[in-house]
């Protein structure tokens, strides 16, 4: 009986997929007997041609201003990015980036890495979201996805409600629909709220027509503006500069793309004030300078490259630029004479080729330890902002795996790299090769059970740590606050502050907010494990192995620089601290805490006279630094009237149970009593915890009665959860609404009277406004922001 019955459901299950195929197939048919058989086209038009300007004038900003602030980057939906040209005709993909469940790598879907042409997009899986039949003005709207996602909006606009009903999936994790041009009918059927942009309003009917009369017209795009003298010109001089044939200026070549790989490089001689520059991105190419880069296509910077000879190239980001990837470096004269000054002019030797194999490229120590250890700290330290944000913007993109096991905000400080001179220091790094190994040795499919041997390896590298510190600080000396790096007084970078927003976060240079409850003390080796951990060694298409033994290993560089920090203190606080920021741990964690850990027991070189040395350590150290801090997100910097001031000042009090109902982080416009521009700030949540330790049940740890915010001034993250709008003199109500939440019904109320909804006919203006002025102030640093987590309350 049994088996009869699941022959029925076999054959029940066989005959709805057969339906299913034989649905699309018929579909395709039509689609075919009506416009023609697809075939890839070409639609770059020429750079002078009437296609090309219309596309950069009128329809590049529709795309970037209403498109883009959800469609790019590997969280991008479907994958659809159309934040360039490229990526516009690559089209989309039914697979998803972020799956952190896989038993196997993905394959890997690089734009501009992975494939050269759309034609190889397609053998790879992806399908076209604008028409590649027959290119005529009803084949242009009725075969291509784009034009009927913008048709099915302007036939079902927004519903006229504040708050989306539940027809509408905005979890983040939501399953995706991502139906093809066969698919396109039964999508307008059962989803016909969904067009496109997906949950917010619809375009205006002038931005509508000028992109579907693009579309009627083949959808011609314009190719990136060619370099001028000046451009071409400095990017020889930097290829030349870092293409050295010897040995030496190889292995330095080497190391500066591993740790470049993902910023977006520009020259300071040609960034002019309220201007954005043009990026370059440092890639690897089988083509010397002189010669079309052939890009050499590998998962890791420090992959086997396949070729003889290697050259580093500049080649044009061709990206519209996207806050939540965006990482600028400078280049300039003066970093050139730094390089040569770290890495080349001095007299050591290098004497042999470390090769690509796993085991060496991914661990730095092992692999750059002919390199100076003090020219490789000084190297990272002259833009270390840039060095963390690469773990932030970088392969992660977004990712809790990787997020939850940082606190939601704290501050970094930097051992000064005086002490990474001594030979000592040299001799004690090449005595702990085997122990620093980097769990990206085991490339992208591995088992998670890996992770014993890397715990028991980073056990025996703490105790041998310890060792050599109870030698190196016997009874404090050394150990003071000359320990810590000043950025020589003139370094912004000196000072760092780190705020998490649940699977996204920010870093910025300076002491941001008040004291935190943690903060992290960087060495040469942390530091350099920290980039080869979760931006050179991380792999976003990575199995599930590789992703959890990536936060595992984690979790020992987070307490390592927290024992840095903690060992500026007297011992017995040491202690006291660390039980009170792991307050629940489990057995394992408190047994490697207090028996790997605490054996530091020298003396504290600094003087303490309260029972408060926490305190007093965070003042000493805010006076320290004050040179390099900038008043840039303090509320003070904003010009509004005093009291408008102390008003937010107030705001930025907010603290208790009540805080988790605002979001992650809230964008706020004030239009000042006096008519000048708008004053932006950000409304950043900080989540407490009795713990980050757990990999699961992150909601278990939460310490809801100690949350707090803090309130800065300008734009600080990617992803905003909602926006506030209020003129200057409405601040005392908004701050009343805010102080007074409690619940859903008081958040909503607040919304009602001050929140830009993502339901609101002026969202789009709204926006428009604060992305221009944010990047307008900030045109190197700043990008388009991205709209996937706003809230819908």
């Amino acid at each position: 009986m049994l088996k009869t019955l699941l022959t029925k459901r076999w054959l029940l299950l066989c005959a709805l997929l057969a339906f299913v195929s034989g649905c699309a197939v018929v579909a395709k048919l039509t689609l075919n007997d009506r416009y023609g058989k697809p075939e890839v086209r070409q639609r770059v038009a020429p750079p002078i041609s009437q296609e090309a300007d219309f596309y950069l004038t009128e329809v590049k900003p529709i795309l970037e201003e209403r498109c883009v602030v959800c469609h790019a980057c590997y969280d991008a939906p479907c994958q659809l990015k159309l934040s360039s040209p490229e990526g516009i005709d690559r089209g989309a993909s039914k697979e998803k980036v972020y799956q952190g469940t896989r038993l196997i790598a993905a394959n890997v879907s690089r734009l501009f890495i992975d494939a050269k042409d759309t034609q190889q997009w397609r053998q790879k899986g992806f399908y076209p979201v604008l028409n590649e039949r027959d290119q005529t003005s009803l084949a242009n709207t009725q075969a291509s996805v784009l034009a009927r996602m913008l048709l099915l909006k302007q036939s079902h606009p927004l519903p006229d409600q504040k708050i989306l009903d539940d027809s509408f999936d905005l979890s983040l994790d939501r399953a995706q629909v991502c139906p093809t041009i066969e698919e396109m009918p039964d999508f307008e059927q059962n989803k016909p709220q969904w067009g496109m942009p997906y949950a917010m309003p619809g375009l205006t009917p002038a931005e509508h027509q000028t992109l579907m009369t693009w579309v009627k017209d083949g959808a011609e795009m314009a190719p990136l503006p060619t370099l001028n003298e000046d451009t071409e010109e400095r990017v020889a001089r930097w290829e030349r500069f870092l293409n050295g044939t010897s040995l030496k200026e190889r292995l330095v070549n080497r190391y500066i793309y591993e740790h470049l790989f993902v910023s977006h490089l520009y020259f300071t001689e040609q960034s002019h004030a309220g201007q954005a520059p043009r990026f370059f991105d440092l890639v690897r190419s089988t083509t010397p300078p002189g010669q079309p880069v052939d890009i050499i296509a590998t998962r890791r910077p420090f992959d086997d490259p396949g070729v003889k000879a290697v050259y580093y190239r500049l080649v044009p980001v061709r990206s519209t630029i996207v806050d939540k990837t965006h990482m600028p470096y400078a280049l300039s004269p003066k970093v050139m004479a730094r390089w040569q000054a770290l890495f080349y002019q001095p007299d050591y030797q290098v004497s042999r080729w470390p090769g690509y194999e796993p085991e060496v490229a991914a661990n730095p120590l092992n692999a750059f330890e002919q390199l100076p250890v003090g020219a490789r700290y000084r190297f990272m330290l002259d833009n270390v902002e840039n060095t963390i944000m690469g773990f932030i913007k970088g392969p992660v993109c977004r990712g809790q795996v990787a997020l939850d096991v940082i606190n939601d905000r704290f501050w970094v400080l930097f051992v000064d790299p005086s002490m990474a001179d001594a030979p000592d220091v040299s001799a004690f790094y090449h005595s702990q090769l085997a122990n620093l190994r980097m769990p990206a040795e085991k490339q992208s499919t591995t088992i998670a059970s890996n992770w014993l041997g890397y715990a028991k390896r980073q056990g025996d590298y703490v105790r041998a740590r310890i060792d050599f510190m109870n030698h190196a600080f016997k009874d404090g000396r050394h150990l003071n606050l000359q320990s810590i790096w000043d950025g020589g007084g003139t370094n912004p970078n000196a000072t760092l502050t780190i705020l998490r927003h649940f699977d996204s976060a920010t870093v910025v240079k300076g002491l941001v907010g008040r004291p935190p409850k943690t903060t992290w003390v960087i060495d040469y080796a942390l530091l350099e494990r920290i980039h080869y951990l979760l931006v050179a060694g991380f792999d976003v298409y990575g199995n599930y192995g590789h992703q959890l033994l990536t936060r595992l290993y984690m979790d020992f560089l987070r307490m390592e620089g927290e024992s840095n920090f903690l060992a500026l203190l007297p011992p017995v606080s040491r202690h006291r601290a660390f039980k009170a920021w792991y307050r629940g741990a489990g057995e394992d964690l408190t047994r490697f805490l207090e028996g790997d850990i605490n054996p530091f027991n020298q003396p504290s070189g600094i003087t303490y006279i309260t029972d408060r040395p926490k305190e007093e350590l965070y003042a000493m150290l805010e006076k320290r630094e004050a040179p390099v801090q900038s008043p840039r997100y303090r509320i003070v910097s904003a010009k509004l009237k005093d009291s408008s001031k102390a008003l937010l000042r107030q705001l930025d009090g907010l603290k208790g149970p009540y805080v988790h109902i605002f979001p992650e982080l809230t964008f706020i416009m004030v239009e000042p009593e006096d008519g000048s521009d708008s004053e932006l700030f950000t409304l950043v949540r900080n989540s407490a915890h009795t713990n980050i330790s757990s990999l699961f049940d992150e909601k278990e740890n939460r310490d809801y009665i100690n949350d707090d915010v803090t309130l800065v001034h300008g734009i600080l993250g990617s992803y905003p959860g909602a926006f506030w709008h209020v003129k200057e003199a409405d601040l005392p109500a908004l701050v009343a609404l805010a102080e007074a939440v409690d619940d859903q019904a008081s958040y909503r109320a607040l919304l009602d009277g001050f929140g830009v909804r993502r339901t609101d006919p002026g969202f789009w203006a709204f926006s428009d406004k604060l992305n221009r002025l944010n990047i307008e102030r900030h045109p190197i640093e700043k990008g388009l922001l991205d709209y996937n987590r706003l809230e819908n309350r």
